[in-house]
This record gives C-alpha cells, sequence and structure tokens, in this order.
C-alpha cells in the first residue's frame, strides 16, 4: 500500500474560519499542494506556500502591502497575480480562488496565472542588444519577454555555457550537494521559445554609439535601438610565479567549477588564497568533500572589511570547528608544484589552489565606447549611461545609491538581477527608478549569514543577540545612521531592516 502524502495545515478545501489566521496568514494544503492564505485589510488571498526561488516558506516571511517577501533571499511576490516582482525569484507562484461562505474561508480552485502588464510606451524599441550573460543580463532578458517586449532580442555572453545560478557554483553544487540540472537560470527551450538570440562565446569587441551598432568578433555587426551592457566581473589573478598553474584555478564560471569538482574528486589538500566570500565558501564546499583546506590571507580576520571583527572572528571560528587551517596576516609569494611558499618564509602543501582573492570588473569595453566613468560605468537614477540609447546593470554599475546619498558600486548577484529587471522596465520607456537596497546572502556549512544596505565605512557596529549562538542582528552605523545590516537566523529581522531602509529614503 503506497505510503500517504504528509501535509502541513489544514485542508483548504473543506473550510477553515477566518479566525483561524494568525498574523493575516495560514497555511494549509489543497490536495497535494501547499498553499498560503493572507488577509489583506478585508482582502484575502492563496498563493503556493513556498518561494520559486530555493522553496523558501513564505508564512515564514514579511507582508507588505499587495506583496510577500521571502525570508530567505527576499525575493517578492504580488499576491494578486503570484508574479514574481523582485529577483532572486524570476518563476510565479501559483495563485488560488478564495470564496467565503458562513463563515468560513475556502480554497478549491487555482487561478490562471495573468499575464503581466505589457509595456506601453510609444517610443518602444525594435532592437535591443544585451552584452553579457551573468545575472544582470538574463534577467533583464527574461524581464523584456515577461513585460511584452516584441522586438528582436540578442544577448551576448563571453561564457561558454547558458546563464546559470553562480552562487550554487561556490555552495551546493561544489560541495557535491546539488545536481548540474539544478543551475541552469532557464532550459535551453527557454530562448527559443522565447526569441532570445542567446549567442554564447561571443566577444563583443566595439561599440559604435552614434550608428548604434555592435561589433562581434568573427560575427556579424548588430544593430540596436537600446543596449545593455552587463559584462560583470572577472576574478582577479596574482602575480606570482606559478598561478597559472594547471592546478590553480579561480572560480567564476560553470566550466570552472566543473574543473574545481573534477580536481576534488582526487585531492587530499587544498589552499585557498583569500578569505573572500567566494574563498571562504569554497573552503566550506571542499571540506564537506573530506579535504583538507588551508587558507591563506592578508586580513587579521576574515571578512573584517565587510562584516567587522565581531562577525569575522565568528566565522573564523566557524571554519576551524571545520578543520579549516588559516594562516591570517600572510600571503604567497610563489607556487611551485604542489609547494606553495608564504611570505612568513612557512610552506604548504597543496595539490589543488583556488584563487579567491576578488573581482575586478570588466571595463574595457565601456572604456572603449568613452562613456563617463568613475570606478565602473556612472548611471543615473534610471540605470542610463552618458551614451544615448545605453544602459549598464550588475558588477559594472556605479549608480546613485538613495539609501546612503552616494553613488556605490557593488557585486551582489541579487542587486545585478534586480538592476537588469529595471534597466528591461527603462529601455521599454517606463522610467523606474532603480532604488532597491542592496543585499546578499552568504552560506558557510549550516550557516546562512544575510547582509542588507551597503556600508564601506562605520564608527559603531549595534550587536543585537548572541553571534557565537548564530542567533544576532548587527547594524552597522555612521554618525547614528544605519547604514547596513547583517544577521544569522534572524530572516524576518532582515527582510524588516530592508523594507525600514526603502521607506527611509522614499520618505
Amino acid at each position: 500500500m503506497a505510503e500517504e502524502a504528509h501535509h502541513s495545515g489544514p485542508d483548504l478545501t473543506l473550510g477553515v474560519a477566518r479566525g483561524a489566521l494568525v498574523n493575516g496568514r495560514l497555511a494549509g494544503h489543497v490536495g497535494d499542494e501547499e498553499v498560503l492564505v493572507v488577509e489583506v485589510g478585508t482582502e484575502l488571498f492563496a498563493i503556493s506556500a513556498h518561494c520559486s526561488h530555493y522553496h523558501g516558506p513564505l508564512a515564514d516571511g514579511v507582508v507588505a502591502g499587495h506583496t510577500v517577501h521571502c525570508p530567505w533571499h527576499h525575493a517578492c511576490f504580488d499576491l494578486r497575480s503570484g508574479e514574481a516582482v523582485r529577483a532572486p525569484a524570476l518563476s510565479p507562484v501559483d495563485c488560488w480562488k478564495v470564496e467565503q461562505d458562513a463563515g468560513k474561508i475556502f480554497v478549491r480552485e487555482k487561478r490562471e496565472q495573468p499575464k503581466p502588464q505589457r509595456a506601453t510606451a510609444t517610443d518602444a524599441p525594435g532592437w535591443i542588444v544585451i552584452v553579457g550573460g551573468g545575472a544582470a543580463g538574463f534577467a533583464a532578458a527574461e524581464m523584456l519577454r515577461r513585460r511584452g517586449f516584441g522586438g528582436s532580442l540578442v544577448m551576448l555572453s563571453n561564457d561558454a555555457a547558458a546563464p546559470v545560478d553562480r552562487p550554487n557554483l561556490s555552495k551546493d553544487y561544489l560541495a557535491g550537494s546539488a545536481p548540474e540540472d539544478w543551475l541552469p537560470l532557464r532550459p535551453d527551450a527557454f530562448y527559443t521559445d522565447n526569441d532570445i538570440a542567446l549567442q554564447l562565446d561571443a566577444e563583443v569587441v566595439g561599440i559604435d554609439v552614434k550608428a548604434r551598432e555592435v561589433a562581434v568578433a568573427g560575427r556579424k555587426n548588430l544593430i540596436y535601438d537600446r543596449l545593455l551592457l552587463a559584462t560583470g566581473a572577472e576574478p582577479v589573478r596574482l602575480p606570482i610565479p606559478g598561478a597559472d598553474l594547471p592546478h590553480v584555478h579561480t572560480l567564476r564560471t560553470l566550466a570552472d567549477c566543473r574543473t574545481i569538482v573534477k580536481a576534488a574528486e582526487s585531492a587530499r589538500r587544498a589552499v585557498v588564497i583569500g578569505a573572500s566570500f567566494i574563498g571562504l565558501e569554497v573552503a566550506a564546499s571542499l571540506r564537506a568533500r573530506t579535504i583538507d583546506v588551508h587558507v591563506v590571507a592578508p586580513e587579521a580576520r576574515p571578512m573584517e572589511r565587510v562584516l567587522g571583527p565581531q562577525m569575522g572572528d565568528f566565522v573564523r571560528t566557524l571554519h576551524e570547528e571545520h578543520g579549516v587551517v588559516f594562516h591570517l596576516q600572510n600571503t604567497v609569494t610563489a607556487i611551485d608544484g604542489r609547494r606553495i611558499t608564504l611570505k612568513s618564509g612557512g610552506v604548504l602543501d597543496a595539490d589543488l589552489v583556488v584563487l579567491g582573492v576578488g573581482v575586478r570588473p570588466r571595463l574595457r569595453l565601456a572604456e572603449r565606447t568613452n562613456l563617463a566613468m568613475d570606478r565602473g560605468v556612472l548611471v543615473n537614477s534610471f540605470l542610463q549611461t552618458s551614451a544615448r540609447g545605453v544602459y549598464a546593470a550588475g558588477d559594472i554599475a556605479r549608480w546613485p545609491d538613495p539609501h546612503t546619498s552616494e553613488e556605490i558600486r557593488v557585486e551582489h548577484w541579487v542587486v545585478a538581477e534586480r538592476q537588469g529587471q529595471t534597466a528591461a522596465a527603462n529601455m521599454l520607456g517606463l522610467g523606474e527608478r532603480f532604488d532597491a537596497v542592496p543585499f546578499f546572502w552568504s552560506q558557510h556549512y549550516d550557516v546562512p549569514i544575510n547582509y542588507v544596505g551597503h556600508a564601506e565605512q562605520w564608527d559603531d557596529i549595534a550587536i543585537e543577540g548572541d553571534i557565537k549562538a548564530k542567533d544576532c542582528l548587527l547594524r552597522y552605523k555612521r554618525k547614528g545612521r544605519v547604514l547596513a545590516v547583517a544577521s544569522i537566523f534572524r530572516d524576518v529581522d532582515s527582510l524588516q531592516a530592508e523594507l525600514a531602509m526603502e521607506q527611509a529614503s522614499a520618505s
């Protein structure tokens, strides 16, 4: 006899009393599907109970107006339509009809997914070209078609693989706990079905902003009405002897990750150079494969520059508890075969080396195009560059941030996706300002660290809770103003901090 599926919460088809909702929400099920009922004022909505990104529980999130925000990675969905209105979620969630009878709420019938509002600008372009196959480029292409853009759409990527979920490369996939078929942001058929001309291994060598033409090496030039530059970033390579040896790797692309995974199958000892977020996520993933891992980094504490000394000490201890050996306030001066020489005079043996010393934005194309630059491509609130019809998003863009009242550039996956979505709207003439609060998450073993806001400098860190107990929220302040918030297992607090920052900058 087949085992019956277990469902949490009541069977919503049988009806529940409106008073059963707690804080305006109730999780139940309709058949085999888990459903969340949400009350907003006098209205009732029913949507899928889990985020379409990484399956986060929406019942534990935050409801704001007619939206619900996922507690894990801050995706946002419209309760009325199920549309994913904020990355990192790109796919909608299902919606159900809600009926009331004799004081009870009934959820039985799934609603047809409504089509998003089409672009209505009178000067909508006919040809759009996107340069870049990462988070910003893909999110822009997806949003353009979602918003009803019916013109020519070409996406040029210098990668050999279609757009993938890059955060997974240093986390679950590298650790061996996620299959490769989880990685594509969309299956190959998506591009054909949506008439997106995705050109891989495409190297853009020039842009003529007067003729509105893009030159691609070895291929036909492309014309455009609107152009999005989303060229991303590239890993920094160390100028030391041996940095180009076959067992020395960087991690940016799916090909990079496949190579490291293959090497990890036979590796016994690895050295990670750099204690960046990527470097330490790689260290955690390699430890999951039972490889001995040593981390070499120049700072006194890992991640102190971004998270401060208290969180830096916690991160170090966490990794040491999992067997990672740190060589801090030190650097690698040479790699000679399996012999790694340190500035301190020490020597490490390694059959696998991963460079995690950061990335630099790919700015060469923008510089050759003579766009306005300042440690990145300068854009306005609508992500427009200094050239008419040319937009920039993601790791290369420096934009006026309303939360810090400064021009900033960040290298976060979610920011790149959200900028791609805003750029798409503005290429269609919809005039949307980019005002999202920067957000990223980092995973170390079973410990997630969420970070909202942007604080390059601070004069105070207010700590709530207990960092060592993995239950904390840190507020990074300058002159009494909260610029950023980091947290561990304080998902709702992190969401509320994000919303509070948005509200503060809007007022």
